[in-house]
């Protein structure tokens, strides 16, 4: 459960991190800030300012607040790192989250169509966004936060949802490897975090929604070999490490992160 920091790693590297204004994004935001690297901070939130300000100077950490539901906020995040440091070497991809927690019957049209938007659909456009800006640097990383997920209660459209993301990873690993583009992802399982500036569920949950999400949480906990959630430093260091020249020879891979389940 180390924060431990490797001072250089990320030295001469531009990285984009998506979903960078809090959770597991803001942390490998700045982590790579520290090793380093210079890291636009995406996010839809206004406060991502804030985040990429306290991680380090303009040079090194910048910000972008751009919806990644569509292609347009996709573009202009890359462009805008491009622009601000000169190219990108490596996009994380960690936009994503289930809005809500509920049996799949239970779901409304509107709320399956949201699930996929949200947790499928950034890190699709973010992938097409940044390739011709790492075939422009010679080659690059990208690294895709997914889930455990993909088999669990109550989150059908997300699981469906990562399912997808895991499948974006292999295919797009096997399509671009030979261009020198590095395609990887981890699969986190359930993760303490703060609590959140702005919620899963701009709506609130109900009641029945509560119970669920009580469900959810002991199913999560049940499936781990270690009983647990795991830290968000738990969860950083194999993003980074993926993102990094260490994992070199790495491709094509979905790493499951939680304690033992393999999702």
């Amino acid at each position: 459960m180390s924060d431990a920091v490797f001072e250089g790693r990320f030295a001469g590297k531009v990285l984009v991190v998506t979903g960078a204004a809090q959770g597991i994004g803001l942390a490998v935001a700045a982590r790579a800030v520290a090793e380093g690297g210079r890291v636009l901070f995406v996010d839809r939130a206004d406060f991502v300012h804030e985040a990429a300000a306290a991680a380090g100077p303009k040079d090194r950490a910048d910000a972008c607040a751009v919806d990644l539901e569509n292609h347009a906020g996709a573009a202009a995040a890359m462009q805008q790192a491009a622009d601000r440091f000169g190219g990108i070497d490596i996009l994380i991809n960690n936009v994503g989250g289930a809005i809500r927690m509920r049996p799949f019957e239970a779901f409304e049209p509107a709320q399956i169509d949201a699930e996929v938007r949200r947790s499928l659909m950034p890190t699709l456009y973010g992938c097409h966004a940044v390739i011709p800006h790492l075939l422009a640097r010679g080659g690059g990383t990208i690294v895709n936060v997914s889930s455990n997920a993909t088999r669990g209660i109550h989150r059908v459209p997300y699981s469906a949802a990562k399912g997808g993301v895991n499948a974006l990873t292999q295919s797009l690993a096997m399509e671009l490897a030979e261009r020198n583009i590095r395609v990887v992802a981890t699969a986190p399982g359930g993760t303490e975090a703060p609590p959140r500036r702005i919620p899963r569920n701009a709506e609130g949950d109900t009641t029945e929604e509560r119970a669920w999400m009580q469900e959810v949480v002991a199913q999560v906990k049940q499936s781990s070999f270690m009983k647990r959630y795991g830290s968000i430093a738990e969860q950083v260091a194999p993003i980074l490490f993926l993102a990094s020249d260490e994992a070199s020879y790495i491709t094509g891979s979905v790493l499951p992160v939680a304690g033992g389940d393999l999702g």
